[in-house]
Formats: structure tokens, C-alpha cells, sequence
């Protein structure tokens, strides 16, 4: 499993984000404090406080090619 720290502040980011991680097979959530959701989710993303950044959880190891496409919204 990898956790990435990521940051969504509008909803057209979040369509983005949800549109690239919708390409994957992988199991994906969000998670912010006690809350997760299927990142895959745009409703379950909206009932996130967005205002703080977010821990995305992929549940693989061998997910390179997602961390990639997914550096726009990555915090560094």
C-alpha cells in the first residue's frame, strides 16, 4: 500500500483527479482524519473537508504509473 499526501481546492480539480484515477484498476481512498472515501467517488471527495490536505491510500505496490499522472495534485 502507498499513502500520498494530495491537495484538491476546486471542483475542477477534483473532476481531474477523479477522471485519472477512475483509468486505474486500482483500490483507491481518501482519507482526511477518521473520514475515507473511494477516491473514485466524486460525491464521497465532496464530503472531504478540502480546505486541508488529503492522504490518498492506493492499495498496491506496483502503482508507478499513477503516481505519475497524479504529480498535478501531489503535494511536495
Amino acid at each position: 500500500m502507498k499513502s500520498i499526501p494530495i491537495k484538491l481546492s476546486y471542483a475542477e480539480e477534483v473532476k481531474a483527479f477523479v477522471n485519472t484515477v477512475n483509468r486505474y484498476p486500482y483500490e483507491v481512498d481518501l482519507r482526511a482524519g477518521r473520514h475515507v472515501v473511494d477516491a473514485k467517488s466524486i460525491l464521497g471527495i465532496f464530503s472531504l473537508d478540502l480546505s486541508k490536505p488529503i492522504t490518498l491510500d492506493v492499495y498496491t505496490d506496483d502503482c508507478d504509473d499513477l503516481v505519475q499522472d497524479i504529480q498535478p495534485f501531489t503535494i511536495k
